[in-house]
């Protein structure tokens, strides 16, 4: 159940064959002081972005269905937020043959300068006594926000969030978590994160690329009376629950990656319920799979995302010298099968799924835990009198810029690295941007002035364009088309600034009425970047002026 009325949230997943809400399903609506601009509800799937946790969390969002000739619907939801202008898309698609929920996601930034954004999906799960989060067996180490502190996973043994967990606690378990905590996944080399509930027998699975989507995270109110007074906050009957997060271009919180002007990124996360099988060790779109050592067995399982069909199981040693199981499998979507062996061998072994050609689906490894030493917590930068070097500071102004430092200002840093070189072109276009977001177009022109004089002291042909750009953009918005015209046209000479440069010199023809020259100027754009919305909807706006659409 989505609702577009209440910021496109998942507001219900329920699981037909099991007849189950595999995520927490909070049967009221009770705004609770959490949010970015205040209310916030719990439950669903909510979608953080661009910053945490969302500030359109009560606006309505347009929405659009379509269907398609397999069978499958999607519901698309939109909106341009309006705490920096990005829009996005974002498709709820539902298969006939596949349990899952497919989240497709498009992020632009329609803005002349950068800009930075988070994307965190956040469903909820049930929490108590039987909730255990599922993250995959290389996650030996989980941080704090920003990195702050370390701990790790999932047997804590040191002090977590004030908690003496001294003498060794499993914090995958909320009923171990005394206050309020959140843990983000170090590293990992798996696309999978989920949660069980043993009591029910049943959790969730998110799925997405790991090069894409690293974040995995967890966060609890605690197993305490403080938790409990926020679960009372915010349900009335439904009790305690989990934010088993994910996130995409970020790996922590708050954790913003940049969208350049005029770009889009994409990407794809699956959420799906699974049964039976309790901890699984890999899984993707298609299946999960279990092999665990127990008490002298084997416990090894399945569970079908998709149909399979006449597949094959196969546990072996890593050489696979020895094939301890080699067994057909058909199973539908949301079927599970588990099963003990009996441990022969103590080699390290490997389970693997194939299909009924013989094609790989999945395959786990068993993980082998090296002793390593925790990571370090992140480290504060120095003050900006303290920085000795133009590029030192150039980079920790962008790295508080990014990240919106509650206590720092790039700006000081990109002034210190002026003091240590006036004409550092970096920390000057560092400058004019802030300054051109700010609408200080004079202070912007001024800064890319000195950014130019360093660029242009040995040829006018830079490889980096930006300057130009941003000095264009600026005449622009002060009526001084003759001379944008002109930097736009330079900004073009090079590879980062075509793009900005052609759809600047496409917007002044079009004011100009040249409009064959600013169509050229369109397509010459569009070359560059096919996804920039501004420029394709301006081509469309020409070619109906010629009569062509």
């Amino acid at each position: 159940m989505l609702l577009p009325e209440l910021g496109g949230r998942i507001q219900r997943a329920y699981d037909k064959v099991k007849q189950r809400d595999f995520v927490y399903h909070n049967e009221v609506v009770k705004p609770a002081l959490v949010g970015l601009i205040g209310p916030w509800i719990s439950g669903g799937i909510e979608f953080n972005w661009p910053q945490h946790h969302r500030p359109t969390t009560y606006m309505a969002i347009d929405v659009q269905i379509q269907q398609h000739d397999d069978g499958a619907q999607t519901v698309w939801l939109g909106e341009i937020e309006p705490m920096r202008g990005l829009q996005v898309m974002t498709g709820f698609t539902l298969y006939p043959d596949r349990a899952l929920v497919e989240i497709s996601a498009k992020v632009y930034n329609g803005n002349d300068t950068p800009r930075h954004f988070l994307w965190w999906a956040n469903p909820a799960v049930k929490g108590g006594d039987d909730h255990q989060s599922v993250f995959p067996p290389d996650v030996t180490a989980v941080f704090d926000h920003g990195k702050r502190d370390v701990s790790s996973f999932p047997i804590a043994q040191g002090t977590y969030y004030k908690v003496d967990y001294s003498a060794g606690v499993d914090i995958s378990r909320y009923k171990n978590i005394p206050v309020p905590t959140s843990y983000m996944a170090g590293k990992s080399d798996y696309d999978f994160v989920g949660a069980y509930s043993h009591d029910e027998q049943g959790g969730l699975l998110h799925i997405a690329d790991h090069h894409v989507s690293p974040g995995k995270k967890q966060w609890t109110w605690g197993n305490c009376e403080f938790g409990q007074a926020w679960d009372r906050s915010l349900t009335d009957e439904n009790g305690p629950y989990i934010e088993l997060m994910t996130g995409v271009f970020t790996d922590n919180q708050p954790d913003f990656t940049w969208l350049d002007a005029y770009e889009e990124k994409r990407f794809v996360q699956n959420f799906l319920p699974y049964n039976t099988l309790g901890m699984v060790q890999n899984a993707n779109t298609q299946a999960a799979l279990k092999l665990e050592r127990q008490n002298g067995q084997l416990v090894w399982g399945i569970y079908a995302v998709s149909p399979l069909n006449n597949a094959r199981l196969i546990i072996a040693t890593e050489r696979g010298d020895n094939i301890l199981l080699d067994r057909p499998v058909t199973l539908a979507p949301c079927e599970a099968l588990m099963e003990n062996l009996a441990q022969t061998t103590e080699d390290r072994l490997t389970i693997v799924l194939l299909d009924q050609q013989g094609q790989e689906v999945l395959r786990y490894l068993e993980h082998l835990a090296q002793p390593e030493p925790l990571p370090s917590p992140a480290s504060v930068p120095l003050k900006p009198a303290l920085i000795a070097s133009a590029d030192e500071a150039y980079f920790i102004g962008q790295h508080l810029d990014q990240y919106n430092h509650a206590s720092r200002s790039a700006f000081d840093y990109y002034q210190r690295g002026l003091e240590l070189d006036s004409g550092d072109y970096r920390c000057n276009l560092a400058l004019a941007t802030l300054e051109y977001n700010r609408a200080n177009f004079e202070q912007a022109i001024g800064y890319a002035d000195s950014a130019l004089t360093r660029a242009h002291r040995l040829n006018i042909n830079p490889q980096c364009g930006k300057a130009s750009l941003i000095r264009g953009c600026a005449y622009e918005r002060l009526g001084n088309v003759e001379q944008a015209y002109e930097d736009f046209y330079r900004a073009t000479w090079s590879g980062n600034g075509k793009e900005g440069g052609f759809y600047g010199l496409a917007r002044i023809s079009s004011r100009q009425k040249k409009y064959q020259q600013a169509l050229t100027f369109t397509e010459n754009s569009l070359t560059c970047n096919g996804a920039n919305y501004h420029t394709i909807a301006l081509k469309a706006l020409l070619l109906h002026k010629f009569g062509a659409v």
